[in-house]
């Protein structure tokens, strides 16, 4: 463990974009944790007075059509965003773990049936996938969350059927085996934590792209319903208003939603590399 924390912080202070990965990231979570109390007003009220106001030191990111503050939609919708994204990939990982780790050690007709769920989903393309579900069952918040977990399933299946399926005749599985201990044990007691380092990297880079699945589906529509505070539905209330000069409305929303997932991914390679044995030296 004192190995592993000293490369992690070797890794960190060496790598600038890795370092300012973590502060920024620590940094949305905070934001998101305490949005509501951060914003300087209330992200719902209008005031058709003030109605398409350009930033200034009174409303930082200008108002909207409505008078609304964006930057306090923005920092409210940061909570939204997180919960779906974070829920959803939550699920995601749990199940696909599950089946992954099932199908890698045990193979045969448990690993056939597996892989003809992931092939089945990994068919249609994910987001059309995410828009088919969310439309049959109703644009809700849960139903986001749902769909986005849906889409993200193969790739934790695939990433622990392959981990398990490196490690299941190792010696240190040969020699809990021979110990007494049953398959299920096996696998979730010894192989399991084993090949949470990967998981933790691929679940990383999902929480950035299941924030830009779910602000997609508000884009066009399918996601949550206005006037709740969300980055993909500010984007798509200003893309109207770009023509006529109120470039503002989604430009800074826009901004934030792509600052957010780069984040997650530099984290993720951040990640990668502080979990990889072989740049430990």
């Amino acid at each position: 463990m004192k190995e592993f924390l000293s490369h992690a912080k070797y890794v960190i202070k060496q790598n600038k974009i890795t370092s300012g990965a973590f502060i920024v990231f620590f940094l949305i979570i905070i934001i998101g944790i305490f949005g509501p109390m951060i914003a300087p007003y209330d992200p719902l009220a209008t005031d058709t007075t003030k109605t398409f106001l350009p930033p200034c030191s009174e409303h930082w990111c200008g108002t909207d059509h409505v008078g609304r503050d964006i930057f306090s939609r923005i920092v409210v919708a940061t909570q939204l965003d997180l919960k779906i994204a974070v829920l959803a990939v939550m699920i995601s990982i749990f199940f696909g773990t599950i089946v992954g780790c099932l199908a890698g050690y045990f193979g045969g007709w448990t690993d056939r049936i597996a892989s003809r769920i992931v092939d089945t989903i990994m068919a249609f393309p994910l987001f059309v996938l995410a828009m088919g579900i969310v439309a049959a069952l109703g644009n809700t918040v849960e139903n986001i969350i749902y769909a986005t977990a849906i889409i993200n399933f193969p790739f934790y299946v695939r990433v622990s059927r392959a981990e398990v399926n490196v490690r299941r005749d190792m010696e240190y599985v040969k020699a809990a085996r021979i110990s007494g201990n049953s398959e299920i044990r096996l696998i979730f007691a010894h192989i399991l934590p084993n090949i949470l380092p990967p998981m933790m990297v691929q679940f990383s880079l999902n929480l950035g792209w299941a924030i830009l699945n779910a602000a997609g589906l508000s884009f066009i529509g399918l996601g949550v319903r206005p006037p709740t505070a969300e980055w993909g539905i500010m984007v798509a209330e200003g893309v109207t208003y770009i023509v006529s000069g109120e470039w503002w409305i989604s430009l800074f929303p826009g901004l934030v939603l792509a600052f957010t997932v780069l984040t997650f991914n530099f984290l993720g390679d951040g990640l990668r590399d502080i979990i990889d044995p072989r740049e430990r030296t």
